[in-house]
């Protein structure tokens, strides 16, 4: 790797590491991210939503002791950085010099969809990492036929599942290589079945976790595709995808993606072409989110860096000009992926071009991590004058019902500032943390618009406080309300029963 090529990639490196942290000062936490910071309190072999290994990044965050969000970002940014390092080398080991790298590398940077679901502590960051490293490998493995990359594909995809099921697609996709001589002749010669065993030992755990506890990721994906998957447009879904990873990063590099790898280098480029059409046709059966295809373009972009590069630029070397530029203006997009700007100009800059109107609220504000700040203060101060107000003798034992796991890890998270007691939740994973034996006389709820949803628990359940949010984006949410809950009519087993079967509503 030349000095200039390493300069490129530390360019790109600095730039991304930057605007990230840009964004950190300007946000608080999503919604699900405080989940995954509770898991790493709670070290297991699997969860409800997701398999165990980011529970494991949460716990070492975790040892900080810290409630900021630039700690608890720490592992989204060094994965997003790893993201940009190995589509780099990727497109290196593809053939591409300098200035495909450029192109890859600035198409990452002015993708709205790869700057928030890079900037967040969630799987699909962490999904993003193994799936390019795992290419990566693929790659090598196609152009060489040697062991080590086979070995260092297994273990990518290994990880790959233990931070989230997606893998399975990419692992679907490997079946190409079966479909070609060369590629298959040397799988059989290095005894591929070994790796497939190795695969299967490894994550027996996580299966054996789901067994146990009744294989609760199937009861959150029939909810998943009962509230949401069954009513996506697959062509909507393509629509979107193609405006989240930038207009014109799908118009210059994804199209001209596909016309280098069925045209050029075919030995190495059509099983690697395969294994990415057989991960794109799997996810589309299943009707899955854009975001559940970011990974699969991520391993896209290099192809089409490497046809400017190899194709058009040596009969046009004027080319680079204009396709940057262009390239440039797509730096307009960045806002709506990631808050680069403070709230209040988002307000004015951004949100008229995202404008929903929501019966009941102000705006309608798309991530919540926008306003999550003002929004958790809020609530911890209204939990705290309700605490604070309680007879010393039921302050003495009482804990907080967080009706939604969002805000029983936004409690668990930020209580000490407040002097505020433990949350539980039914909600997600939480369900599995749940306390046992007998209830204290006196619960504090918090939960969003749901009705009389705690009233069959309790003899007496009285609304104290209601908290107005102008930024939900859905009506639900507009308003949060605490109760105070006395005399329960059951114990916390009898109550854990009572949610077996409703965990994900």
């Amino acid at each position: 790797m030349s000095k200039q090529t390493k300069l490129i990639i530390l360019f790109f490196c600095i730039l991304k590491l930057i605007l990230h942290l840009i964004a950190d000062s300007h946000s608080g936490f999503q919604g699900d991210e405080l989940l995954h910071i509770e898991a790493g309190k709670h070290l297991a072999f699997g969860y409800m939503e997701f398999p165990p290994l980011i529970g494991f990044f949460a716990f070492i965050q975790n040892l900080f002791g810290s409630n900021s969000v630039y700690v608890h970002h720490l592992f989204a940014h060094i994965a997003s950085l790893l993201i940009l390092i190995y589509v780099a080398k990727t497109t290196i080991e593809l053939g591409g010099k300098n200035k495909a790298l450029f192109l890859a590398l600035f198409c990452m940077i002015i993708a709205p969809s790869f700057g928030r679901s890079q900037q967040l502590f969630q799987p699909v960051v962490f999904s993003q990492l193994f799936w390019v490293l795992s290419f990566y490998q693929l790659t090598r493995f196609v152009k060489y036929l040697d062991k080590r990359s086979l070995l260092n594909l297994t273990a990518f995809v290994i990880l790959g599942c233990s931070v989230k099921y997606d893998a399975l697609f990419f692992i679907f996709g490997l079946s190409s290589l079966f479909l070609f001589k060369r590629t298959r002749q040397s799988l059989i010669q290095l005894h591929f079945w070994q790796n497939i065993i190795v695969i299967g030992l490894l994550l027996f755990p996580n299966l054996i976790w789901q067994y146990v506890n009744n294989f609760p990721v199937l009861q959150m994906f029939s909810r998943l595709y009962e509230t949401q998957l069954d009513h996506i447009s697959r062509a909507g879904n393509l629509g979107r995808l193609l405006i989240e990873i930038n207009p014109l990063t799908s118009l210059l590099i994804i199209l001209p993606a596909f016309i280098y790898i069925f045209r050029n280098n075919k030995k190495i480029n059509l099983p690697l072409a395969f294994s990415i059409i057989l991960s794109i046709a799997s996810l589309s059966f299943k009707n899955g989110k854009p975001y559940y295809f970011y990974p699969i373009i991520l391993t896209i972009i290099p192809f089409g860096a490497i046809f400017w590069e190899q194709i058009i630029l040596p009969k046009r070397k004027w080319m680079i000009y204009p396709v940057t530029t262009l390239l440039l203006l797509g730096i307009v997009l960045i806002p709506f992926g990631m808050p680069v700007y403070s709230f209040n100009r988002y307000l004015t800059k951004i949100y008229p071009f995202e404008k929903k109107d929501i019966e009941g609220g102000k705006y309608a504000v798309k991530y919540d991590e926008y306003y999550s700040k003002e929004k958790w203060r809020k609530t911890m101060q209204e939990l705290k004058s309700v605490h604070d107000n309680l007879p010393a003798k039921e302050k003495q034992n009482c804990l907080i019902w967080g009706k939604h796991y969002g805000q029983a890890g936004a409690i668990n998270l930020l209580r000490i500032d407040y002097n505020l007691p433990k949350a539980f939740s039914y909600h997600g994973s939480f369900y599995s943390w749940t306390p046992k034996g007998e209830m204290p006389e006196t619960i504090i709820a918090l939960s969003y618009r749901v009705g009389d949803f705690f009233s069959p628990y309790f003899g007496e359940v009285k609304l104290v406080r209601t908290i107005y949010n102008p930024y939900s984006e859905n009506e639900e949410e507009l308003y949060q309300r605490i109760y105070i809950c006395k005399m329960p009519k059951q114990n916390f087993d009898k109550m854990k029963e009572q949610f077996k079967k409703r965990i994900f509503e």
